[in-house]
């Protein structure tokens, strides 16, 4: 398993930023951690590397890997003989440092190669097998995160996705196959997904983005110094290449088949709140419909500005220095008769001459797409969340991430994210919550006034009872012990509500108990009243009064409970 999008969870706030940028359906895991807190982690099975989630997530939960520690400790080992095989994108990148960058690698004995070949090469090759009829209509694969996505979640568009290897492998297949190179391959590149694309196909051995390699220079107190030159001429090893220089930028490579062949009818898409939706819909198209090359890029701008560039630079500096090196480019660019519609290219001339098509031809790995949820389950799904009617489940506020209500519950469904991750389902676990407590409070409110109004009744009436117990304490003596456990008990009724002016139900059972208490000595006290007593009469007459003064507070506190 290749992790290549890495997640730091105590960074991460569940903000859902990451599920709401990425174009993959089934590459981010929420999970609600024990403190309460949500974390999305990746599932690297299901991940595309597009890196969209490292760009948006501002909290610093995401990054990614590449092999950048371990390609430079070889290029710093001496002895070691590598190849480096850089992308065009370096000069929109690091346009007044680049030529430094790589004047650095070759100092360490490294041979540069221009990806910029290779991409004239991937033009070559696409417009001979448009015209020898080898591909029908062809969906652009210079980018590894379509790729990814294409063998991951719609193998139906590898029935069109391009043959044709990448810029970046035709180069290197070049190398390797016609100068017959074996060294070690280190790839400096824009992109993130491209080690996917290296580790299906074998030919590359290192993937070095530009962001990580100057991070590796800081690390190191390594300074490259601005360049001396401003043109974007090169001393590579091998050739430079000429308009395969613009693969970087949106519509590189439809300019370049339209250099050749204007007739050809190209649509672009790139981004990826729009490619993969279309991508989506062109798998459901028929051939008929379909153009006969659909340019596309998940980078929204293009590799100039890949997750793995780092870059800072705004899309009009890129755009700037991008006509710049298209100009330089055309002016190398060599052709019979002139610029004119039909005059033939003398570097293509060349690779018809020397170069065999089927080497630069590729094939694909498609897995088995997660199957879809039939209705029933996501019924399920849904009434756990609480979304009852058609209404509640199109809700689509886009809150935790996903487009709709009804990818949150195949999500779901899945093992993908948690019920209390959807917002409306908090707010109505919460709202009821809200209304239990309030109705709690409320009782407990009426509870607490009521006693307010009966502590100044209790205290008179046990005061009563006290002047009472002590007139039968003096009428008879064998009454007195059980006056004193009465006395005593009466005594906590008056401390006790003397202390609780605002009672709960717990503290009112409490003085309920204590009250029944009282009301059984009460009983016990009168049998042990004999008749003979001179005082015999009067004394019942109070008993019957204390117990009903006890029958009268005990009544109502029972009301109150």
């Amino acid at each position: 398993m290749n992790e290549l999008i890495i997640v730091k969870p105590e960074n991460c706030v569940g903000c859902n930023a990451c599920v709401r940028t990425c174009p993959a359906p089934e590459a981010n895991i929420t999970k609600q951690l024990d403190d309460g807190r949500f974390v999305t982690t990746v599932n690297p099975e299901k991940c595309i590397a597009c890196g969209e989630c490292v760009r948006n997530c501002s909290h610093g939960a995401r990054d990614y890997i590449d092999d950048t520690n371990r390609a430079m400790e070889l290029v710093s080992a001496k002895g070691n003989k590598i190849i480096v095989i850089v992308a065009p994108a370096i000069k929109t990148v690091y346009p007044d440092k680049w030529k430094s960058i790589l004047n650095w690698f070759k100092s360490r004995g490294c041979a540069i190669y221009d990806v910029s070949f290779g991409a004239d090469i991937c033009t070559w090759a696409h417009l001979r097998a448009i015209e020898q009829r080898k591909v029908g209509n062809v969906i652009t694969q210079p980018c590894a995160a379509i790729v990814k996505y294409a063998e991951t979640y719609q193998p139906k568009l590898l029935n069109n996705l391009s043959p044709i290897h990448s810029p970046m492998l035709c180069g290197v297949t070049y190398i390797k196959k016609y100068l017959h190179r074996t060294e070690k391959i280190l790839a400096l590149s824009p992109c993130v997904a491209k080690k996917n694309e290296f580790n299906e196909t074998g030919l590359v051995d290192f993937n070095v983005t530009f962001k990580k390699l100057k991070e590796w220079f800081e690390i190191n107190n390594i300074v490259i110094p601005t360049n001396s030159s401003t043109d974007f001429k090169y001393d590579f090893e091998g050739s430079q290449g000429q308009l395969g220089a613009i693969y970087p930028r949106i519509g590189g490579l439809r300019d370049n088949l339209w250099m050749h062949n204007p007739d050809i009818n190209i649509t672009t898409s790139e981004g990826v709140h729009k490619v993969y939706p279309e991508l989506d819909m062109y798998a459901e198209l028929s051939e008929g419909k379909k153009p006969e090359v659909f340019d596309v890029l998940s980078c929204e701008f293009g590799c100039n500005i890949g997750a793995g560039t780092g870059t800072s630079r705004t899309i009009f500096d890129i755009m700037e220095t991008m006509r710049e090196v298209e100009r330089e480019a055309k002016s190398r660019r060599k052709t019979s008769g002139g610029f004119f519609r039909g005059a033939e290219d003398k570097l293509f001339k060349h690779f018809d001459e020397t170069l065999n098509i089927n080497d630069f031809m590729r094939s694909y790995q498609p897995s088995t797409p997660t199957p879809v949820p039939p209705e029933k389950a996501l019924d399920a799904v849904f009434e756990m969340m609480g979304k009852h009617t058609e209404a509640e489940r199109n809700f689509n506020c886009h809150a935790c991430g996903y487009r709709s209500c009804r990818e949150m519950a195949t999500a779901i469904l899945r093992g993908l994210n948690t019920s209390d991750n959807c917002i409306v389902h908090a707010k109505t676990v919460l709202v009821a919550r809200h209304t239990i407590l309030a109705q709690q409070h409320e009782k407990l409110t009426e509870i607490s006034e009521r006693c307010k109004e009966l502590s100044g009744m209790l205290n008179s009436n046990v005061i009563s009872i006290l002047e009472n117990m002590f007139a039968i304490s003096k009428s008879t003596d064998k009454s007195d012990n059980l006056s004193e456990q009465v006395h005593e008990l009466l005594n906590n009724v008056i401390a006790y509500c003397g202390t609780s002016s605002q009672l709960d139900e717990k503290g009112i059972d409490t003085l309920i108990e204590i009250l029944r208490t009282t009301g059984e000595a009460f009983n016990g006290l009168s049998d042990n009243i004999k008749d003979t007593n001179e005082n015999t009469a009067q004394v019942k007459q109070k008993v019957e009064e204390i117990k009903s003064l006890v029958d009268d507070i005990n009544e109502t506190l029972d009301d109150v409970d």
